[in-house]
């Protein structure tokens, strides 16, 4: 057993998984309490009257190849979410463990620590640094109850890639008492490396990645955890035996195939282009105080008023993300990047808005 695994809860590490029907497909299946004939006009290759293969072996391989490991270093999941959630009920025990977070970041991990009854214990990313991990304050604050510390680069919602070296750090400090959690769910918009590069060198990295952004596959609901082998094997036993619906897996190998991820190399690059031309449009706007350098496919401006910039995009048919809830981000508004249609409509707005408060003034 790797020495990180030591950390997960002891009723998990005995327990024993649900034992889900026998995968055979060569076999006519009377086992699994299914209804034999496919509902009218069903058009999937499997069936919907079947249970979907757990953990499907092609699914499986297909996701190994796409992120650069081997299949034994793969689960797949809904989304990044149920990754998120499978290490917290796998780790930490409700009112003894704790979750490390750096704020401002995305809110699952807070959420999933919480349902969990996990303690929390964040330590803000440096503004002054454009977000950068404080290090020092992260291993400082790893006590014996944390199990996992959650880093989100590039970071959501700021944007930034977090300096790879830095997490090198904390995972070797932290090699046998924390599991380093990377979500990579934006890492296709930064032109870097994945860090899963580096899972044979660190037992204790997770690398989370998704399919919902950059192959714009958001309503297939499919990710994947990737970790050291004994890491996936234990969170085999948490997750549920048929989480990955039929019509998510078919749709998985068909939408990024090598024609589909050729596509995708190419709207990447338009996306690049248009957070290129975004960021510097609104840099010059009176109505932005700041704008935020983004490795992703988002952008964190600061707002004169929040507010009337939010509702300037309404008003040309628009909705951009309200993060104003969390103190640490006063002022923001988070703007994906659309089309060059939509960049237009809402620069547009935020242009027209700074006009008509000039005039005004």
């Amino acid at each position: 057993m790797i020495p990180i695994l030591q950390r997960a809860r002891p009723d998990i590490l005995t327990l024993r998984p649900y034992e889900h029907a026998a995968w055979k497909p060569t076999l006519e299946r009377m086992h699994a309490n299914e209804m034999p004939w496919r509902a009218s006009e069903d058009a999937t290759l499997a069936g919907l009257n079947r249970y979907p293969e757990p953990q499907p072996h092609e699914l499986i391989e297909h996701l190994a190849a796409l992120y650069g490991v081997t299949p034994q270093n793969v689960l797949a999941g809904r989304g990044s979410d149920e990754g998120i959630d499978l290490l917290v009920r796998t780790f930490c025990r409700a009112g003894q463990d704790s979750v490390l977070i750096c704020p401002p970041t995305f809110g699952m991990y807070k959420v999933s620590a919480q349902i969990q009854g996990a303690k929390l214990i964040a330590v803000p990313l440096i503004k002054e640094r454009d977000y950068a991990l404080d290090v020092d304050a992260v291993l400082s604050a790893c006590d014996d109850s944390v199990k996992l510390v959650f880093v989100c680069s590039p970071n959501n919602p700021t944007g930034n890639l977090v300096d790879r070296r830095a997490i090198e750090t904390v995972c070797e400090r932290l090699a046998d008492t924390a599991v380093v959690v990377v979500d990579e769910a934006y890492i296709e918009f930064a032109g870097t490396e994945s860090l899963a590069a580096l899972l044979p060198r660190f037992h204790n990295l997770v690398v989370l990645r998704t399919l919902s952004k950059a192959y714009a596959l958001a309503g297939t609901r499919c990710g994947a955890v990737l970790a050291h082998p004994e890491i996936v094997e234990l969170l085999a036993r948490v997750i549920t035996p048929y989480s990955l619906p039929t019509q998510t897996i078919e749709a998985v190998l068909e939408f990024t195939n090598a024609s589909h991820r050729a596509e995708a190399r190419k709207r990447i690059e338009l996306i690049l282009s248009e957070r290129e031309r975004v960021t510097a449009q609104l840099a010059h706007l009176p109505a932005i105080r700041r704008v935020w350098h983004s490795d992703a496919n988002f952008i964190l401006v600061d707002c004169v008023d929040a507010e009337a910039v939010f509702n300037a995009a309404i008003s040309v048919g628009l909705i951009v993300r309200d993060p104003r809830s969390n103190p640490l981000l006063g002022g923001c508004l988070r703007i994906s990047v659309g089309t060059p249609g939509q960049n237009d409509r809402l620069l547009q707005a935020i242009g027209a808005l700074t006009r008509v408060a000039g005039d005004a003034a």
